[in-house]
C-alpha cells in the first residue's frame, strides 16, 4: 500500500510499505478515505526527530470503512464506516473508567514514562503505524472506532478523530461562565474550532489572537472578535480593553511550541534537530526547548480568578513559570491530551444531525491526494496559500 512516511526534518515521502494485518482479536483493518494532517504533525516535520525513525508512518485523523476485524471485535463490521480516534485505549481499564482514555493503563507506554498510546506518533506514544496511509490496522478497536453513517461527506465527520473532541475538551476545561468571555490563542484547526464549540455552549464573548490573515479572516466569517498581533505591542491589555478592563474569564493556549516570535526559543528547537539523536532526545525532554510565548501570554491575560486551559502540545521541562503570578491570580490550569471516547456522546449528534453547527463541512482549507502529502506538509508547515486546515485522500 501506500503510505506517507518520516524521513527526515521537513522529509516525509509517500512510498509502497507492507499492508497491515490483524495482528491481535482486538484489531480492525480499516481502508482510509479521508485523513488529515495535523499541527501535531508538525513537530515530528520540524522539531520531535529524535523519537522517529526513517520509514515510520504518520497520521492520526483517519476514517474510512472497515476490511477486517479481529475475533473479539463485535461493535463493528466489514463494510461500516468509521472514524478512528487518535488515542488508543482499551475502554475497560482504571483511566478509561474515569474518562481518562488518553492514559489508558493497557496501552500506556511505560518504557517512555507516557500515557496511553497514539496512532503515528513516534516511540515516546508506541512507534504505531498512523493512518496517512491507504490502509490502517486499528488496535483496541473493540473500543475505539466510532461508527458514523453513510450519506454525508467525510468532511462532516473526519474530525471526530481528533479537531472536535480535542477542542470540545479545551472548551470544557476552560470552565467558561454561562455567557461568559473567553479568548484563544492560536486560530490554527484546534483554534479555529474552540472558538465555534465555545460559540456552541454559550460563551457570550469569543475573541481569536492570531498573525495569519487567513486564520483571522476565517474566525471573523464566525462571528469571532479578533485580535491581530502584528498590530498589537501589548496583547493582554488590548484583550482586556475588550473585557471590560478586567480579562477575559477563561483564555484557552491552541499555540504549544510552535508559537511565532519566539526567536531564541525557536533557535533552541532548530539546534536539537542537528544533535544526534540520543542528545536530541533528552535535550527536547529536559533543556527547555518549548517557546512558552503564548502560555505567558495567557496568564496574563486572564481575569483574576479565571481558567486557562491547554490544548496546544508542549514538550520541554526547563522553563521557568510564573508561579508567583499563577498563585497570586489564583488562576486555574488544565491541560492534556483529549481523551476522545469521552466526549463523543456529546459531540457526535453535532455531526450526524440535521445541519451543521460547527461548519465541519467546509472547514479544510485544502483536499489533497495521498501523493502530494509532503506538498500539503510544506504549506502548512509554512502557512502558505491560505493553507489552515489539509485533509488526505488515499
Amino acid at each position: 500500500m501506500k503510505a506517507v512516511t518520516w524521513q527526515g526534518k521537513r522529509d516525509v515521502r509517500v512510498e509502497s510499505v507492507p499492508d497491515p494485518r490483524i495482528q491481535e482479536p482486538t484489531d480492525a483493518i480499516v481502508r482510509v478515505t479521508t485523513t488529515g494532517i495535523c499541527g501535531s504533525d508538525l513537530h515530528l516535520y520540524e522539531t520531535l526527530g529524535s523519537f522517529i525513525d526513517p520509514g515510520d508512518v504518520l497520521g492520526h485523523e483517519p476514517m474510512g470503512i472497515v476490511e477486517e476485524v479481529g475475533a473479539e471485535v463485535t461493535h463493528i463490521k466489514p463494510g461500516d464506516r468509521v472514524v478512528v480516534p487518535f488515542n488508543i485505549s482499551c475502554g475497560h481499564c482504571f483511566m478509561c473508567d474515569l474518562g481518562l482514555q488518553s492514559q489508558c493503563e493497557t496501552t500506556q507506554v511505560r518504557s517512555q514514562g507516557k500515557g496511553a498510546a497514539l496512532l503515528g506518533y513516534t516511540k515516546l506514544y508506541g512507534q504505531v503505524d498512523g493512518g496517512q496511509a491507504e490502509f490502517l490496522r486499528v488496535p483496541q478497536a473493540h473500543y475505539g472506532p466510532i461508527p458514523v453513517p453513510a450519506g454525508p461527506p467525510d468532511e462532516r465527520f473526519v474530525y471526530l478523530s481528533d479537531v472536535v473532541p480535542t477542542s470540545w475538551q479545551a472548551v470544557k476545561y476552560a470552565d467558561i461562565p454561562d455567557g461568559g468571555s473567553v479568548a484563544v490563542f492560536g486560530l490554527g484547526p484546534i483554534g479555529q474550532m474552540s472558538c465555534r464549540v465555545a460559540q456552541h455552549l454559550g460563551a457570550g464573548q469569543v475573541i481569536g489572537v492570531d498573525l495569519v490573515a487567513e486564520r483571522l479572516a476565517m474566525a471573523e466569517r464566525r462571528g469571532v472578535t479578533t485580535v491581530d498581533l502584528r498590530n498589537t505591542s501589548d496583547v493582554a491589555r488590548a484583550i482586556r480593553d475588550l473585557t471590560g478592563g478586567r480579562g477575559p474569564d477563561s483564555v484557552i493556549d491552541a499555540v504549544g511550541m510552535e508559537a511565532h516570535g519566539s526567536p531564541f526559543g525557536k533557535l533552541a528547537q532548530q539546534l536539537t534537530t542537528m544533535l544526534p539523536k540520543a542528545v536530541a532526545a533528552k535535550l527536547t525532554e529536559r533543556a527547555g526547548i518549548d517557546r512558552l510565548s503564548a502560555l505567558f501570554a495567557a496568564i496574563s491575560t486572564v481575569r483574576r480568578g479565571g481558567t486557562i486551559s491547554l490544548s496546544g502540545v508542549y514538550g520541554g521541562m526547563v522553563d521557568p513559570l510564573p508561579m508567583m503570578e499563577l498563585f497570586d491570580k489564583q488562576i486555574q490550569l488544565r491541560m492534556g491530551q483529549a481523551n476522545v471516547r469521552r466526549w463523543v456522546d456529546d459531540v457526535l449528534p453535532l455531526v450526524t444531525g440535521d445541519g451543521d453547527p460547527l461548519g465541519t463541512e467546509d472547514f479544510a482549507t485544502h483536499t489533497l491526494p495521498l501523493t502530494e502529502a509532503p506538498h500539503g506538509y510544506d504549506i502548512f508547515q509554512k502557512k502558505q496559500d491560505g493553507a489552515i486546515k489539509v485533509l488526505l485522500r488515499p
